[in-house]
């Protein structure tokens, strides 16, 4: 999956307009325009198309994080330059306030089950014996079972 991939699925599953975008960019501290928003929205066959890089993603994220969660005390951390679908993953972890048991369920409505162990392994450190890459088809699906939690349910409640 690439950024503006993901970047498409969250606009919609949150049903964020241009406007929203921008400011969760300026939570971050980071400016952007509306033509550079349209653009990383495009799809890749369009002449008009931006590649949304690591560095401009992970600000997004970052941005996000602060938008539904409240921005933190003291200096924002620095975004990360390379992102891997682990750092995604966490870092969309964080913004939805979700513990171990929230993303199980979440996987569960996209028809994905996983364990808390294969789970906690996504978020352990590099490093670590037990650490395990995310795979594209683990964030697809944590992605389809956020949209259906978030944006789906929403639509099927009565006015």
């Amino acid at each position: 999956m690439t950024n503006n991939d993901i970047l498409r699925r969250l606009r919609y599953t949150f049903d964020f307009n241009d406007s929203k975008m921008i400011e969760i960019f300026r939570l971050a501290d980071h400016q952007v325009t509306r033509a550079q928003i349209s653009g990383c929205l495009k799809k890749e066959e369009d002449a008009e198309y931006l590649r949304c890089s690591d560095r401009e993603f992970a600000i997004f994220l970052n941005g996000l994080i602060n938008d539904m969660r409240g921005k933190k005390e003291g200096a924002a951390p620095e975004p990360e330059r390379v992102l891997n679908n682990n750092i995604i993953f966490r870092k969309l972890k964080i913004a939805l306030n979700m513990t171990a048991e929230d993303i199980l369920d979440v996987m569960s409505e996209a028809n994905n089950q996983i364990s808390k162990h294969e789970l906690s392994a996504f978020f352990r450190k590099q490093d670590h014996q037990n650490y395990r890459d995310c795979q594209d088809q683990v964030l697809r699906n944590f992605l389809s079972g956020v949209q259906h939690k978030y944006r789906d349910k929403q639509k099927k409640l009565p006015v």
